[in-house]
């Protein structure tokens, strides 16, 4: 307790000491623009240190060239065609071949903005820290000399990815698109699909020193507003230098930090966040990333998959099944193989206890080694084939599992029994990707389990994991829901997957009470058609 108040005193200090060095030394970081051009430019250059990418442009304007302006602006950050074209252009020989017929102040920021600048993306400012904010975020400043006003004028210049197919969500039939590292162009990927007025868009800057923008998106009408300030509270909390990235913010406002489950999704794919967005739920877009965040999270979406609704109940049923199964596999499968080989060989066939025996005879490790050196093995072979360029990481993928598995078979230190278990055991575990963490760990701790207690500890260690399961919970939802608590409609997208028509209403534990509790219309089951008039004909 007392160790945590000293940390609490010691930051506090440390970020008042830097915030009085950072007001020295920006000479005025806060205070009003000056009305002299030359002091003003003073003052920017002393803040930035003199910065070589940043360029400061005066020139002189006016039916008589009686008005000096000046344009600040970072190289790397905007387009200078557009400079000349729709800012130095109107306002050095606009000004000059029309003159000033209409008698208008060319030291008014107003005027200016209203009758010569044709960039629709002008912001009237008054203050020295929003200006350097606007700088360093890559928009133009125009300073006219006289003027206690500056023009943030944004050119739009930003260089991003071309909208791909997201490669961690890759689906068979359903939409390519995904979204990237341009938060504008992923608000605007949302836009497409919502066309509603009730989506709303909540901007807000993170970060001290990155001032990352951060959008929350939610629809008005069926988003909780519980849900929508308690997620903005958990944001403006946030004190640190720099976001880099969507998964900072997650391990910031996630409910159980310490829990190898999540309880904040994400995703790359609009058609996801946006079917997300339809059941009440907010998504977080970050800036300079395409993984979107959506709260609140439940432990059973992890197993859907969008493309589960674009194609019919039958075949999307039978995959959300091998999906549990799956899963199941690659957490319980080595521990299931210790457990029954070591402790309760009476639960094995005769037949099949003989080959793993005759498979394990010249094998020298105890089983739970043994599965242990292999599963440690295959993590190592996937960590590698994802950080390696990809034609080298299939190739090592394809020499660890041949050629270290084979020779390791022949070589006697691994049983052939072992290989396959640990073979179904990795295919499995990339059939759930968004349960790969917790896949990977509770499959450590179920094999030490099974080691030491066998199939007893297995159980125990299930019980436990589903007692922390039921005691999770994000933003308030459950994360059991709707097993449990129990929500017999609910159930009908979760181990199967319903006809559409056949579910009518919202998830009730994520929606809103006092909002619109249907989705659809509860008559939408297809039948026959039915031509009247021919019937009648035949008749006649």
């Amino acid at each position: 307790m007392f160790r945590y108040i000293l940390k609490i005193l010691r930051y506090t200090a440390l970020k008042s000491k830097n915030s009085s060095q950072d007001h020295t030394s920006n000479n005025g970081y806060n205070e009003p623009i000056p009305s002299d051009l030359k002091k003003s430019r003073e003052i920017i250059e002393n803040i930035l240190h003199n910065s070589s990418d940043v360029s400061v442009h005066e020139f002189y304007f006016g039916n008589n060239r009686e008005c000096k302006g000046a344009l600040l602006f970072i190289n790397s950050m905007v387009d200078k065609e557009e400079i000349h074209k729709n800012i130095l252009q109107p306002l050095m020989y606009g000004t000059l071949m029309f003159g000033n017929d209409k008698n208008l102040d060319l030291s008014d920021i107003d005027t200016i903005k209203t009758h010569y600048i044709s960039i629709t993306d002008c912001l009237k400012i008054t203050s020295l820290g929003d200006l350097i904010d606007k700088l360093l975020a890559g928009t133009v400043i125009l300073l006219v000399d006289g003027s206690k006003e500056a023009l943030v004028i944004n050119t739009g210049k930003r260089e991003s990815r071309n909208i791909e197919e997201p490669g961690t969500e890759a689906v068979v039939r359903g939409p390519r698109e995904g979204f990237n590292e341009n938060i504008n162009v992923s608000i605007s990927l949302i836009r497409r699909k919502i066309k509603s007025p009730d989506l709303c868009v909540e901007k807000l800057k993170l970060g001290e020193k990155s001032k990352t923008d951060v959008c929350i998106v939610y629809l008005k009408s069926i988003a909780n507003p519980e849900l929508i300030k308690e997620i903005k509270a958990r944001l403006n909390r946030i004190k640190i230098d720099a976001i880099l990235e969507s998964g900072y913010i997650e391990q910031f406002i996630e409910d159980a930090p310490y829990s190898i489950f999540p309880t904040v999704s994400n995703s790359e794919k609009p058609d996801k966040i946006v079917a997300k967005l339809l059941d009440g739920r907010a998504a977080i877009l970050v800036d300079g990333t395409p993984f979107v965040l959506v709260v609140p999270m439940v432990f059973i979406e992890t197993f859907q998959s969008v493309e589960d609704y674009y194609s019919r109940p039958y075949l999307a049923s039978i995959m959300r099944i091998i999906r549990f199964l799956s899963y199941i596999i690659s957490t319980l499968g080595p521990a299931l193989y210790v457990a029954l080989t070591v402790f309760h060989q009476e639960l094995i066939p005769t037949s099949l206890l003989i080959s793993i025996a005759e498979g394990r005879e010249r094998v020298p490790f105890p089983a739970i080694l043994e599965a242990w050196l292999m599963i440690f093995t295959f993590d190592i072979l996937r960590e590698a084939g994802i950080r390696l360029p990809k034609a080298v990481g299939q190739t090592i993928g394809i020499v660890g599992a041949l050629v270290l598995g084979q020779a390791s078979v022949e070589a006697g230190l691994i049983s052939p029994i072992m290989v396959i278990v640990v073979s179904a055991t990795a295919i499995a575990s990339f059939a759930v990707p968004a349960q790969t963490d917790s896949g990977t760990i509770l499959r450590y701790i179920f094999l030490a389990l099974a080691g030491i207690a066998g199939g007893f500890g297995v159980i125990m260690g299930l019980l436990v994991t589903l007692i922390h399961l039921t005691s999770l919970r994000s933003f308030g939802t459950p994360y059991l829901w709707p097993i449990a608590p129990l929500n017999l409609s609910a159930l009908k997208d979760v181990f199967i997957r319903m006809p559409l028509w056949n579910m009518t209403k919202h998830l009730s534990a994520i929606i809103w009470k006092d909002a619109d509790y249907y989705r659809q219309a509860p008559d939408l089951k297809p039948s026959p058609y039915k031509n009247d008039n021919s019937d009648s004909k035949q008749k006649e």
